[in-house]
């Protein structure tokens, strides 16, 4: 929490009340704590996170369920045919049946949570990544709105490609469109990346501007004020951003605007 904010802390898991506004511990001194365990709420409560990101939560539906009730029945989700039927349609028009890769540029670096047979440093271009989806549920509630990565048109982008054995298409990517597709905020598209072994053909998540939490041309200031203030059951949007700026550190991997913005937050 922020220098002269008032409160107490615990380890019990039990809500902690703050007198002022807690966000974005990055430290792990004397409380023994992973920063992936820390809930923050602006204005309210810290808690520690009870729903983690997992090939678990994601399979048995507790993500899934936790997301759905924190928007309520107004919001759409794809249903299980649909979810079938949009995978079977992507392999469908796979350039090489054989070789499929799914290309990762947020948590996906670090955080994949399907089964891949082969990993490389990959540069896709035609799209950048960029914070343009808004968030009410996940790493944002709707008293603390906060943002999420997607692939937005123009220039490109390094990230990670992950190559899924044949014989475990069906059940990877299934895990994938469990994670990313529920709300149809992104729109899977085949696209060529450049690997150090050559081109490839990946499966690329970019933004669909035609969903209702596509927002378009933030300033840099709200961006920043957003993450800052995101928060929800699987943690906080500034957590998201830290942890993906430092695993593509530890690639190699630069992306100045993500950098910027993580120093704006951290000053």
């Amino acid at each position: 929490h922020r220098e002269g904010d008032i409160g107490e802390f615990t380890r019990s898991g039990a809500p902690v009340r703050f007198g002022a506004l807690a966000w974005c511990v990055d430290t792990r001194r004397d409380v023994g704590l992973r920063r992936s365990d820390i809930l923050l709420v602006p204005e309210g409560e810290f808690t520690i996170a009870s729903l983690k990101l997992t090939r678990e939560t994601i399979l048995d539906g507790s993500v899934h369920a936790t997301i759905r009730a924190m928007q309520g029945p107004g919001v759409r989700y794809m249903t299980d045919a649909e979810r079938a039927q949009s995978i079977e349609t992507m392999l469908a028009n796979a350039p090489r049946p054989d070789r499929v890769w799914v290309f990762g540029y947020g948590s996906l670096i670090w955080n994949p949570a399907f089964h891949f047979a082969e990993r490389r440093i990959a540069r896709l271009y035609g799209y950048h990544r960029q914070f343009c989806l808004r968030l009410q549920a996940g790493r944002g509630s709707p008293e603390s709105p906060g943002l999420m990565l997607a692939l937005e048109r123009g220039g490109s982008c390094h990230g990670v490609a992950y190559r899924i054995a044949p014989h475990h298409l069906e059940s990877e990517l299934d895990v994938l469109w469990r994670r990313e597709m529920g709300s149809m905020s992104y729109q899977p598209v085949w696209a060529a990346v450049r690997t150090p072994k050559g081109i490839e053909h990946a499966i690329a998540l970019t933004v669909n501007r035609h969903h209702e939490r596509y927002v378009r041309g933030l300033a840099e200031e709200e961006t920043v004020r957003l993450l800052m203030h995101g928060v929800g059951p699987l943690g906080s949007c500034c957590e998201y951003l830290f942890d993906t700026v430092a695993h593509m550190r530890e690639l190699g991997i630069r992306d100045r605007r993500l950098e910027r913005l993580e120093a704006a937050i951290r000053q």
